[in-house]
Parts: C-alpha cells; sequence; structure tokens
C-alpha cells in the first residue's frame, strides 16, 4: 500500500485538473448559502409570529438544531446525491475511455491500491464539500447557542452518507466506459438507498404481506441511507448506523476491486 498515497493525490490533482471540482464546489457553495439563507429566513419568521401571537411556550423550545441546522443538512444530503455521481462518473470510465486502463493494471501497482486511491481521491472531494456546508452553522455559534454536540452529529452523518455515495460511485464507473452511463447508474442506486425509507413509510402496502410486513419494513428502513442519517442528524450516534456506513463502504469498495479485476479475466 506504499503507492496508496500517491495515487490518491494524483487522481485528486486530476479533479481539480478538469472543470468537474471547481463546478461542482461552486455549486455546492451557491446551493448551501440559499438553503441556508431560507431555512434561517424561515426561522426568523416563524420565531416573530410566537413572538406576534403571544406563544412564550414554544418559543422557549425552539430549538435551533430541530428546526434550522436540520433541515439545512437534510437538503444539503439531497443535494450531495446529484452532485457526488458527477465526482465519480469518470474514476474508472475515464481510464477505459482513453484506453489507459490496461497501462494502469500491467503496472506495479496492486489492484488495491488502484481502487482504494481512486476512492479516497473522491472521498477527499466530498469531505471538501461537507466543510463548506459546515461553515453555515459554524455561523450560529456567534449570535445564536445551538447544540454543539448534536451540530458535530450532523455533520458526521453528512460526511458518512457523502462516503457511502462515493463508495456506489466508484462501482458504477468501474463497470461501463462512458461517463454518463456511470453518472446515471450512480444516481439511480442512491436515489434507491435512499427512497428506502419511503418505502417502508407505505404501511398499507405492506400490511398486504401479512406477517412477512414487519420484517420487510425493518428491513428497508436499515438499509436506506435516509433512516442512518436522520438519527445521527437527531444528536443519536449509534453503532449501529456507523456500523452501516461501514459496511456500505466496505461492500461497495469491494464490489468495486472485482469489477476492475474481472477486465484481467476477459
Amino acid at each position: 500500500m506504499r503507492h496508496l498515497p500517491a495515487i490518491a493525490g494524483r487522481e485528486l490533482r486530476s479533479l481539480f485538473v478538469s472543470p468537474v471540482a471547481y463546478v461542482v464546489l461552486s455549486l455546492y457553495a451557491v446551493l448551501a448559502g440559499f438553503f441556508f439563507l431560507l431555512a434561517l429566513l424561515q426561522y426568523s419568521e416563524w420565531t416573530l409570529y410566537l413572538q406576534a401571537v403571544g406563544a412564550a411556550d414554544q418559543l422557549a423550545s425552539l430549538n435551533l438544531n430541530d428546526t434550522l441546522i436540520w433541515p439545512f443538512l437534510s437538503l444539503m444530503s439531497v443535494v450531495l446525491l446529484f452532485l457526488v455521481p458527477g465526482i465519480t462518473m469518470g474514476l474508472f470510465a475515464s481510464e477505459k475511455a482513453n484506453g489507459t486502463d490496461e497501462l494502469l493494471l500491467t503496472s506495479p501497482l496492486t489492484i488495491w491500491e488502484i481502487v482504494l486511491g481512486k476512492y479516497l481521491a473522491a472521498a477527499g472531494l466530498v469531505l471538501l464539500l461537507v466543510f463548506l456546508a459546515g461553515l453555515f452553522p459554524a455561523l450560529l455559534f456567534w449570535k445564536g447557542d445551538p447544540e454543539l454536540g448534536k451540530t458535530a452529529s450532523g455533520l458526521i452523518g453528512l460526511a458518512l452518507v457523502g462516503l457511502g455515495y462515493a463508495a456506489v460511485g466508484a462501482f458504477a464507473s468501474s463497470v461501463t466506459r462512458n461517463q454518463f452511463i456511470a453518472f446515471a447508474l450512480s444516481f439511480v442506486l442512491l436515489l434507491l438507498l435512499w427512497m428506502l425509507s419511503v418505502l417502508a413509510a407505505i404501511q398499507p402496502a405492506m400490511g398486504a404481506l401479512g406477517g412477512a410486513g414487519s420484517w420487510v419494513v425493518d428491513l428497508l428502513r436499515y438499509l436506506s441511507t435516509e433512516e442512518h442519517f436522520q438519527r445521527l442528524g437527531e444528536g443519536l450516534v449509534d453503532t449501529q448506523d456507523l456500523a452501516y456506513f461501514a459496511v456500505l463502504i466496505g461492500v461497495f469498495v469491494l464490489l468495486t476491486k472485482a469489477s476492475v479485476e474481472s477486465v484481467r479475466w476477459r
């Protein structure tokens, strides 16, 4: 694994040589600023309304994390759903399209070094996006009093979601030579993972399954990235949720390695 830092650094530099990183960072920063301002204005309007109607109890129970920071982070997780496939679509697909994949595979580098190096490069850019998103809630500590633990938990959740998305995107890029197909496949897979909690919420439909409905609902909720992210956003740092993201990343990195390695046997 001695070549791992060099591969990750080379891949990260290639993202910044192309317009991909700059477009993603600019778009993410603009959307983060817009959504944060929108959440802040809604919080301000709701506070003024409660003051006007004299709802002192509701006003006293208002929480910055629940009414402002969590909705903002939740929106940014949806933005990552669209942007991470754009980051990862060229990790392996571009090598195949340019015909450099055979040169890479016949080099002294191991498959693990190639796969992990490319994944770490994408993960580094994703963490940079999370850092940008974290700057906005940090502003609230200047004039407001949000809960530090809850804010940190939400940002950890956003980072884990992004890292999981990057692993799925790397796998999608490894199975095709077309970057647009890699983007579409990655987006569909991520959308499915995100919507599993929505399917689990359709209780009447699950009722038709009889006794099997209960465990199906539990399974769908466990497999959903949104379900685990929501618990972290509520400040509940559970090993079950951390293990879920670790398994998600590990499984898709292994699938990516198997996909890249299969080229040698074709």
